[in-house]
């Protein structure tokens, strides 16, 4: 059912603001890109400053459900997401003291190059299929719901089809993408970080003034809610601590430090010194961008008992905590804080979703196809770009499948799906790292693709064999722990194959 437009600020109003957003957008991508070449595309040249791709990964590494659901989540699961952060900052040690030092050693542009170079081409494949794969599912799954936010809010008033707003949208982010690539994602990204943390910091501002709340109160009301309770400690629930904590770090190695849209742009920065000071400090921005949503969560139900407001019921009585924050924000707490959360959303939705097309451009390119970064001719540079349009094509006819199977349940299936994945880079890569040992190249196939299915039925009956126990984030753990065990097998002493060499 579309919302009152009556309740709240003209749609009109928010057109403005986002096509605003968007001309900035392309004033940056037309300024950075005046001088760009092939290696501006893939590595920014690698002349990235650090602390600005820092800023950019907070952005990028929050998608626009992360925006809408982590504070609403706050009524059913209370500060639980912290325990998961803490994981991360343990995640990102390890990704500045092992990875990094092991990419830049190695001079990769695309971090699968170093499977084929450890294993075989037919592994590298495998890592990158796996890594397109659930980039694009993951990307276009979280672009389809927050597209429709805005086009409940906004796009219907005017009678915009979805298609044809979703399109738009994808249009917009091939145009300030195509030429610059990395070297124009660095500055777009820090600039939307940039309006993702001011919406924050400006929707607190708002709902403190209402609450007639000082800073002092702030602070105390949030400690002292038990909504910010933090660690569990019944080992047989998903949010036990130490299965958040460590899933969590382990979560930050695979999709931060495993996956090429997070670490494409670090690999643009000028050395190995520089991207590590980068990692360090967009761990602690991590922390605490997230302590301040955990707080936006708590000050959103505050608002609501305040005001005597309801939380909004799915048909079968189960809250709807992800309309929480939009039901707020749009029809609530006045035109300011409609404005701020409409250009955080699209912030955070576009930093996570613009960036795609130029990792998948980028492993396709040199991953699939075997092409090298340097000397490129007019032929390849077509190539490149051909294949930039057709992953912009992809995203939008994967967004237009979950518009036509629009059920919570399918959605939900598949991101988890695209999140299992995660876990045979966590065992190819720790297989790589931590042995010598090579593997019949064709034998890696067969395990990425097993290994996840064990994970699926394992996550799917836990509760039944295991008396009770349910998998929360260490279930990526295991899946890392049966593609190495897999490799294992599918591997040979070096020293029983040095005579077929």
């Amino acid at each position: 059912m579309a919302p009152d437009q009556n309740q709240f600020m003209s749609p009109g109003i928010f057109i403005v603001f986002i096509a605003s957003y968007f001309f900035l957008l392309l004033l940056i991508s037309y300024l950075t890109t005046r001088k760009a070449d092939a290696q501006s595309y893939f590595i920014g040249n690698r002349n990235s400053v650090w602390y600005l791709v820092a800023i950019g990964m907070i952005s990028d590494s929050l998608s626009g459900v992360t925006f809408i659901s982590v504070p609403g989540k706050v009524e059913t699961s209370s500060f639980t997401y912290l325990q998961t952060i803490l994981g991360y900052i343990l995640g990102y040690v390890i990704i500045a003291t092992v990875l990094l030092p092991l990419y830049y050693k190695r001079n990769l542009t695309s971090i699968y190059t170093y499977l084929q170079q450890r294993f075989g081409p037919i592994t590298q494949k495998t890592g990158a299929v796996f890594f397109i794969l659930s980039r694009l599912v993951g990307a276009a799954a979280r672009l389809f719901l927050v597209a429709g936010v805005l086009q409940l809010f906004v796009f219907d008033y005017y009678h915009v089809p979805f298609v044809l707003s979703v399109s738009i949208m994808i249009a917009l982010m091939l145009v300030y993408t195509y030429r610059g690539g990395i070297k124009t994602l660095v500055w777009t990204d820090a600039m939307q970080s940039t309006f993702l943390l001011l919406a924050v910091v400006l929707t607190i501002v708002v709902i403190c003034s209402d609450l007639n709340w000082g800073v002092g109160d702030l602070v105390s009301n949030v400690v002292n809610n038990p909504r910010s309770k933090t660690f569990f400690w019944d080992w047989k629930a998903a949010n036990f601590f130490p299965k958040e904590f460590f899933g969590g770090m382990m979560i930050a190695v695979t999709m931060t430090g495993l996956d090429q849209n997070m670490m494409q742009k670090n690999l643009s920065c000028r050395s190995l010194g520089e991207a590590q000071k980068n990692i360090y400090s967009f761990s602690i921005m991590q922390l605490v961008v997230n302590v301040f949503f955990l707080s936006l969560g708590v000050l959103l139900y505050e608002y609501m008992s305040a005001n005597a407001l309801q939380i909004p019921l799915g048909a079968d009585g189960r809250k709807l905590t992800d309309q929480v924050f939009p039901m707020l924000a749009l029809t609530q707490l006045g035109t300011f804080a409609s404005i701020i959360f409409i250009v955080g959303l699209t912030a955070a939705t576009f930093s996570s979703a613009d960036s795609v097309l130029t990792t998948l451009t980028t492993s396709f390119y040199i991953d699939i196809l075997g092409h090298p970064t340097e000397g490129m001719d007019a032929r390849k540079k077509r190539i490149r770009n051909v294949i930039h349009i057709g992953c912009a094509v992809a995203l939008l006819l994967t967004i237009l499948l979950f518009k036509v199977f629009n059920q919570s349940a399918v959605i939900d299936t598949v991101l988890f799906l695209a999140t299992i994945t995660y876990g045979p880079m966590l065992g190819l890569f720790a297989f790589g790292i931590l042995n010598k040992r090579p593997i019949l190249d064709y034998g890696s196939v067969v395990v990425c693709i097993i290994s996840p299915i064990l994970c699926f039925i394992l996550s799917k009956y836990s509760a039944q064999w295991l008396g009770g126990y349910k998998f929360g984030n260490e279930l990526l753990i295991v899946n890392g722990l049966f593609t190495y065990i897999g490799l294992w097998l599918f591997s040979k002493n070096r020293m029983a194959l040095q005579p077929l060499q």
